[in-house]
């Protein structure tokens, strides 16, 4: 009898818990029905977005529009907008603050929704002491600079670090000197500084296209070739300079920067934005950007940032102190470099490829690629028709019809994303 009892309340736990499993889980099933129509009508291009201050001027200004059926689904605390922006299908959403709600949040967007690719937006601490508040970067790099093995004290840079023969941490990406800072002194003498080194560690990915459970390490992870080749195109467009009559310096201007970093740190130390300018050559700083590059290249999706400067970290400079008055004006500088980047990438595709198509005395082109990108920037051109294709990631097809034929080949240690290597669209071929 009590072995009954037993099972009863058994069986009572485990359909208590799959009850639970079904109304708490990270989506409802109805709420899956939704995304399924949704990306029925994709694919979208996710735009993400670290908070509501940066993302409102996107969703205010007129071109974006709503979708009139569904213009949103809130998803394990995230609200995924949807609707478009001029003629492209967009979803933007809103992370939070910091690297653990960046990561969580571009996961969810590119698992449950039929994304292509990623732009990720918003305002950074500056490093470079040679650009101002205003001025908007595009870094072709980014890295989590928050992820240490911090030595213990007498070790030096010549001692191997502990588990670092595991490969769990290596000495490779360098170390700060924390010592090297110490200014403090008692009695005339220097205090021992037993804080000692941290050592900068990548981070370990699991690619979708990897072994399970297999281990790989990224630490400077590059924004995709297409879309950092296209932003050299709009260097020259003209920013915001002036709040009210409280005006910068001078201009600001679009700048394709080498390396940003992320870290769940507000920077506001000129010493350790110092060092990061000069041992990294980073530009930008922040707590996101960095956290959806690693998501992004897990998932092998397109992905870029572009980030707007409101301060130099740790002030230094004349405007330094005055980020709170030119805050609004970086953010609106960042969206107004997005809406650029992104109607003059159709653009420029759309005119190369109509270009090449004519020269070639071509009509009619059919597309048969896996890769996102390269159906991004043929779509919608005329003549061509573009379709996805689940070739394997490690060779993918390209076929022309009619008198011409050709072959697109992948290049994972050129370009994870994709090259297209084939004579006939060598115009395409843009130098970065």
């Amino acid at each position: 009898m009590d072995h009954l009892q037993h099972l009863k309340e058994v069986v009572l736990l485990v359909m208590v818990m799959g009850m639970m499993s079904r109304s708490s889980g990270a989506v409802a099933r109805g709420s899956m029905r939704m995304v399924d129509g949704v990306n029925k009508e994709g694919p979208f291009l996710g735009i993400v977005v670290p908070n509501s201050f940066e993302m409102n001027p996107l969703l205010q200004t007129p071109s974006f529009v709503p979708n009139e059926t569904l213009p949103y689904l809130d998803i394990a605390g995230r609200r995924f907008r949807i609707g478009r922006l001029e003629n492209e299908k967009v979803i933007i959403v809103m992370t939070g603050l910091s690297m653990l709600n960046a990561g969580i949040t571009t996961e969810l967007l590119l698992t449950q929704f039929n994304v292509k690719g990623v732009l990720h937006y918003g305002i950074a601490g500056n490093a470079n002491p040679n650009l101002q508040i205003g001025d908007v970067t595009i870094p072709q790099y980014w890295a989590h600079s928050g992820l240490w093995n911090w030595q213990r004290f007498g070790d030096g840079p010549s001692t191997e670090l502990a588990f670092e023969s595991d490969g769990d941490y290596t000495r490779k990406i360098g170390y700060l000197n924390i010592t090297s800072f110490n200014d403090h002194t008692s009695n005339g003498k220097a205090d021992q500084n037993l804080l000692n080194n941290v050592w900068y560690q990548p981070e370990e990915i699991f690619p979708v296209d990897g072994v399970p459970e297999v281990r790989q390490h990224a630490f400077w992870v590059p924004v995709n070739k297409h879309y950092f080749t296209v932003s050299k195109k709009i260097k020259s467009l003209k920013l915001g300079q002036c709040v009210n009559s409280t005006c910068l310096p001078r201009a600001p201007m679009v700048v394709r920067v080498e390396r940003g970093v992320s870290a769940n740190v507000f920077l506001d130390n000129s010493a350790y934005r110092q060092f990061l300018y000069s041992k990294f050559n980073a530009t930008a700083i922040d707590m996101e950007s960095a956290s959806i590059a690693l998501v992004c290249r897990q998932h092998k999706m397109p992905f870029i940032a572009i980030r707007s400067l409101s301060d130099l970290a740790g002030g230094g400079s004349a405007v330094s102190n005055e980020a709170s008055i030119f805050a609004s004006l970086a953010v609106q500088n960042a969206v107004d470099v997005l809406l650029s980047s992104y109607k003059f990438s159709l653009a420029f595709s759309s005119f190369y490829a109509s270009l090449l198509l004519k020269s070639q005395g071509i009509e009619k082109l059919n597309i048969y690629y896996a890769n996102p990108v390269v159906l991004h920037t043929f779509a919608g051109c005329r003549g061509i028709t573009t379709v996805a294709s689940p070739i394997s990631i490690a060779f993918m097809g390209l076929k022309l019809f009619g008198e011409h034929n050709a072959h697109a080949r992948e290049s994972v240690e050129d370009d994870e994303f994709g090259i297209i290597d084939i004579q006939l669209l060598n115009a395409l071929q843009l130098e970065e």
